[in-house]
């Protein structure tokens, strides 16, 4: 089969370059309608948590979007932390080509990029929201947002106008008042880039005192953009706050069911099923809530509201309703498939994707904003900038006759390429980093090494003892967890060659310099720290925690009293201005 890859940008500059690859007219077009568009993010999703991948799990609803859809078994996102790869998600474009003031700040152009959580959306409104609003749609946004300016220190938020609570702030009624002053602005800034409609927004990840998961609070604003949008083309772009945080967090949020992104509810939403049948369905089954069941029927059950709703109104057929999750949980911040880049997704159209159908072509998150302007007939931008392809001629379940031959992959000072059998992941730190990884103490170098740099979930994927090594080459059709780096034998000098072209070639796109092989700037070729890596091998690492070599325990959690001493010398800073506004 012929193949096509993205080693150019591709510029959209009408509707005929976005539609030079479809099939035959679909059951929508006799319909003559543009289909609602329902984009169903989750956070930190592995597919062991879904029925339809063959888990031991209680997700009635995406079995059902299984059943009535199609299931993808190579979908993937270009990164595996939450802000670049939802910048793709609302973009069409990888993080690294981000031309945003904080990203450019961040990584100056002519240096070797970093995307992580330094992008946001771009001024001029090169987004789906914006886009799709010009072709007729309404455009939602409900849910975690996380790819907007840093708000972090009271003089973040007094920057916006918004209001700052220190940590340790109780979860009173003054407290509601601030988040419900925040949450009220964050809609207003999604309108602003290019959203006509927003509500129930969370700003990032959950945040004290409501750092309680509320998807009814979320649902319920889902379902009103529903209701209110149903006889004309809608598109809703709904991100889910779970399954972030460790699984007891999932069952625990249970217990609160006033707690939101606004603060205190004065009633929880009854828009879901009831949390203890929930409960009491999971105790049928034998599974254990507190061990991830929770969280995992959970979503499944607000997806079952939304196709509920779908039902209900009589425009299920013409909505196509795409789930994915923004990035795998357990290898987070890495770039290895299982658990990491390859995410569960499911489509369903009845108007226009083979029901009970599975895709084993490579797709990836740059593909779904594309797609959805395939859709819609949009008119985009001539100076649009995307990097995928709309999926619309895998939707009929039949083989493509000219699809991609690899994906490619960015995080940190990681990248990496993936084709239908092999898996290559290049880690070139940038010389600023190299003097101080090479002038660090040893507990420090898990964090320094980390592709994002950072402990936690920046070291998940030290799990895999290959997580550190410069060069890894993998063959993943005998290798799915990416266990044996091929990239040192000989015996496949050949096969590293060709993946480290494919690489260089995007790589040349983005008009960066990266490592050896795109020259200059700050990048640094490979061999400057491989002291430093063979040693960071030897340590244990356990979440924030590390026992070197020697048997020292180093814990970053012990800075805790630092952190709380900063809290209260906010909470100080805060309550000075408040007296100083009242003056």
């Amino acid at each position: 089969m012929k193949k096509q890859h993205l080693r150019a940008i591709v510029l959209l500059t009408s509707l005929a370059a976005v539609t030079a690859v479809v099939h035959e007219p679909a059951a929508a077009e006799a319909i003559g309608a543009k289909p609602n568009i329902i984009l169903f993010l989750t956070d930190d999703q592995d597919k062991e948590s879904i029925g339809a991948y063959g888990a031991d799990v209680l997700t009635p609803n995406l079995d059902r979007l299984a059943r009535e859809g199609m299931l993808f078994h190579r979908a993937y996102v270009s990164s595996t932390v939450c802000t670049p790869s939802r910048y793709t998600f609302l973009t069409g474009r990888y993080a690294g080509r981000s031309y945003s003031p904080m990203y450019h700040e961040a990584c100056p152009p002519g240096t070797q990029g970093f995307p992580s959580f330094n992008v946001e959306l771009e001024d001029d409104n090169m987004n789906v929201g914006a886009v799709l609003q010009q072709a007729s749609y309404t455009t939602g946004y409900v849910g975690k947002f996380h790819v907007g300016p840093e708000l972090k220190r009271p003089e973040h938020y007094e920057h916006f106008g918004l209001r700052f609570l220190p940590t340790d702030a109780q979860p009173d009624a003054a407290a509601t008042a601030v988040f419900r002053h925040n949450e009220a602005w964050y809609r207003d800034f999604l309108t602003t880039k290019g959203f006509s409609w927003a509500k129930h927004i969370y700003w990032g990840n959950l945040q004290k005192p409501f750092a309680e998961h509320n998807p009814e609070w979320t649902i319920a604003a889902a379902l009103e953009f529903i209701q209110e949008n149903r006889d004309r083309p809608f598109y809703l772009h709904y991100c889910t706050t779970l399954l972030h945080g460790p699984d007891r967090s999932w069952r625990n949020s249970m217990d609160h069911p006033r707690a939101s992104g606004a603060g205190l509810l004065d009633e929880p939403p009854d828009v879901m099923t009831d949390r203890s049948e929930l409960l009491g369905r999971l105790a049928e089954r034998g599974l254990d809530p507190m061990a991830g069941h929770a969280g995992n029927t959970w979503v499944d059950d607000s997806i079952g509201a939304v196709l509920n709703k779908l039902d209900e109104l009589g425009i299920a057929q013409n909505t196509l309703f795409v789930f994915i999750a923004d990035h795998g949980s357990r290898m987070k911040g890495s770039l290895f498939d299982f658990d990491g880049t390859n995410v569960p997704c499911i489509i369903r159209w009845p108007a226009g994707v083979k029901a009970r159908s599975a895709c084993r072509e490579l797709i990836e998150n740059i593909d779904f904003a594309p797609t959805f302007f395939d859709l819609a007939g949009a008119d985009v931008p001539a100076e649009y900038v995307v990097d995928g392809r709309s999926l619309r001629p895998l939707f009929t379940g039949d083989e493509p006759d000219e699809w991609r031959d690899h994906l490619y992959f960015e995080a940190g000072f990681a990248r990496a390429v993936v084709t239908d059998t092999w898996k290559y992941i290049a880690v070139r730190y940038p010389h600023e980093q190299i003097e101080a990884i090479q002038n660090a103490r040893p507990e420090q170098l898990p964090r320094l090494m980390a592709y994002i740099n950072r402990s936690g979930i920046g070291t998940r994927g030290s799990s895999n003892s290959n997580f550190f090594d410069a060069d890894q080459l993998y063959n993943i059709a005998r290798d799915e967890r990416e266990l044996k780096n091929l990239a040192g034998d000989p015996a496949y000098a050949t096969q590293l060659a060709r993946m480290r072209r494919l690489l260089t070639d995007d790589l040349k796109t983005f008009g960066r310099p990266f490592g050896e092989f795109v020259p200059g700037g700050n990048a640094a070729p490979p061999g400057l720290v491989d002291e430093q890596i063979a040693y960071v091998k030897r340590i244990k690492i356990e979440g924030k925690k590390v026992i070197l070599p020697d048997g020292r325990t180093v814990d970053e959690k012990a800075g805790t009293a630092r952190q709380q001493r900063q809290a209260e010398r906010d909470r100080r800073r805060a309550a000075k201005r408040g007296t100083d506004s009242e003056g």
